[in-house]
């Protein structure tokens, strides 16, 4: 087990170039938020705008779109529906998360049979919400792209076979076999585990805790990967996913000292303060 330290973060999160554009920080596609989750996929790319993504783009019910555009203005937004701009917006995305808040339906799992059977080798796919759920139940192979899984129990339950109580280091390195190399697991739970096929070790949160057991928690976990994921190229990608992760419970973490709960939202609102100290911190 490895324990994340300052050092990681400070090779994550560094200073950005001045002669950089937004085309340099990531060009995300988000899908998900169906009836009757439209939070979900809001959440989800508040994480992602405010982690730093360069450009994101989310695929919701346009119903969905007067509200995620009240939160944030910066997201560009179409109807899922809509297959002409559905297609255009999946051949120029570098990022795509897929089921925030996607409901496990005939739709829904159309929907994900498009994005897996589409991918591109150079495109990155993080896997969330009602997507897993919808990859557990169905025939659906795992594509050989870079991979990101991010479960938490129960759907880890009904991805691996692996009952909750019987959760573990080793029921999970073993499980994590019969998975393309490379994919990275972000098994999500009281003591967070975040793994990548290939390797013999993982990572685990020394951060977290009860506070954070309300909706939205992992929607905005997962747009803060992506957001991750889309930039800080000088890292590897298992490393980007490690540091958000991480981020994303020690913000929590330190709202908690004076919150009994702790919302997703407020811990988005953080990011950038708490990113530029980081990436000050490692100039200084």
């Amino acid at each position: 087990m490895r324990v994340i330290e300052q050092a990681l973060l400070e090779k994550v999160i560094i200073e950005r170039s001045r002669t950089s554009h937004k085309g340099d920080y990531g060009r995300l596609l988000l899908l998900g938020g169906t009836y009757p989750y439209g939070g979900a996929i809001i959440m989800a790319a508040l994480g992602a705008v405010k982690s730093g993504a360069g450009l994101v783009t989310v695929g919701t019910d346009r119903e969905n779109i007067p509200a995620l555009h009240s939160h944030l203005p910066e997201a560009m937004a179409f109807a899922l529906q809509d297959q002409r701009l559905l297609k255009e917006q999946l051949e120029k995305a570098e990022v795509i998360l897929l089921g925030s808040g996607l409901r496990d339906d005939a739709f829904g799992e159309d929907l994900v049979k498009q994005v897996f059977n589409g991918l591109r080798q150079n495109q990155i796919l993080i896997v969330d919400g009602g997507a897993l759920t919808i990859l557990a139940r169905t025939s659906l192979s795992f594509p050989s792209n870079q991979l990101i899984l991010t479960p938490h129990q129960k759907e880890w339950e009904k991805l691996s076979g692996i009952t909750i109580k019987r959760q573990n280091e080793d029921t999970t390195s073993s499980a994590l076999t019969s998975f393309p190399q490379g994919t990275i697991l972000v098994e999500k739970g009281p003591a967070t585990r975040i793994w990548q096929v290939g390797q013999s070790d993982y990572y685990q949160l020394q951060v977290g805790g009860p506070y954070q057991a309300t909706g939205g928690m992992g929607d905005t976990l997962a747009g803060i990967i992506a957001g991750f994921v889309g930039q800080f190229r000088q890292a590897s990608l298992y490393e980007r996913v490690t540091v958000a992760t991480h981020l994303h419970s020690a913000i929590a973490q330190e709202l908690a000292q004076e919150h009994y709960v702790v919302l997703p939202t407020e811990i988005s609102n953080c990011l950038p303060k708490v990113m530029n100290k980081i990436s000050q911190k490692r100039l200084g």
